[in-house]
């Protein structure tokens, strides 16, 4: 199936005065897939949230930076999609799973939104609830199956970002879902083994698939090679698209390989290898970096 990304994202604004972002955008990909994003006004994290229809049921991955359903109303959208979806395809019953790239705070925060709701399922963050939701009896490299009805996606673990990060491939639009391992902006490589581990596993997994995009959860770079914005940016005018490409991916590995064995952070065009540190030590190398490229002194 063919999609469009003729979508110009939401990326913030200078100040208040001048924000005019709804708080979620909504991208109709195409008939059965969604893409949302959470206004920087709310949370410069603003994560891309993806929304995807089956016969059966649908799957949400991830609720966004913030719980508050009066500031970020996203059952609300979620509601107002599956609605206008269901019109055109009327069902007796139809289930919404709530599930989650990984389980950091900036992708699980509007979970509670989801509580009560009819027909609804909301995966537990810890890793054992992951695994026993989608079936997993050797994780992280095992590929299950996960099927929408008519829909059948393929999960499969790539720790190191996080414990629980999982990586999804959608046969429907090509898309290879890989939450914050892959994305264009600061690859944070919290355990540097799995993480390494996981790109040569999500490499090996990807090219035996017909994958078109890779998409990731955020965007951090600048349209410039090599620059991204800075942590905490609520106002990103040039950002370069979501969807990465396999060469993309590719050079993501052949990166995290090169740096492996030295924590630091390594500049590269399209991302920025973040690996093996605590998070304070992050912060200041990611400070001393950006002086460094902007030749402050």
């Amino acid at each position: 199936m063919t999609g469009n990304f003729d979508v110009q994202w939401i990326h913030g604004a200078r100040s208040k005065n001048d924000d005019a972002d709804p708080p979620i955008q909504v991208h109709r990909y195409d008939h059965d897939t969604y893409i949302l994003r959470q206004s920087m006004t709310l949370s410069h994290e603003a994560p891309f949230l993806y929304l995807l229809f089956g016969q059966d049921r649908a799957v949400l991955f991830d609720t966004g930076a913030t719980e508050d359903p009066e500031t970020f109303p996203l059952r609300a959208t979620v509601d107002q999609i599956m609605d206008s979806w269901g019109e055109g395809n009327p069902r007796e019953s139809y289930e919404l799973i709530v599930a989650h790239t990984h389980s950091h705070g900036d992708h699980i925060a509007g979970d509670d939104q989801f509580d009560q709701r009819p027909l609804t399922r909301v995966v537990g963050t810890e890793l054992e609830a992951v695994q026993s939701f989608f079936g997993f009896t050797e994780w992280p490299h095992e590929v299950v199956a996960f099927d929408l009805g008519g829909r059948v996606l393929e999960v499969t673990g790539i720790p190191g970002h996080h414990p629980t990060s999982l990586a999804v491939f959608d046969p429907a639009t090509g898309f290879l879902l890989t939450g914050d391992s892959v994305y264009p902006g600061r690859l944070y490589a919290f355990d540097m083994p799995a993480f390494t581990a996981s790109l040569d596993h999500l490499v090996d997994f990807a090219e035996a698939r017909p994958v078109t995009h890779v998409m990731g959860c955020h965007i951090e770079m600048s349209r410039q090679p090599g620059r991204d914005y800075p942590v905490g940016a609520k106002y990103q005018p040039e950002e370069p698209p979501l969807q990465m490409s396999m060469p993309q991916l590719r050079e993501v590995r052949t990166a995290a390989r090169a740096t492996a064995a030295k924590p630091g952070v390594y500049p590269h065009a399209d991302f920025i290898i973040v690996s093996g540190m605590g998070l304070k030590n992050i912060l200041r190398l990611l400070i001393r970096s950006a002086v460094q490229r902007l030749g402050i002194r």
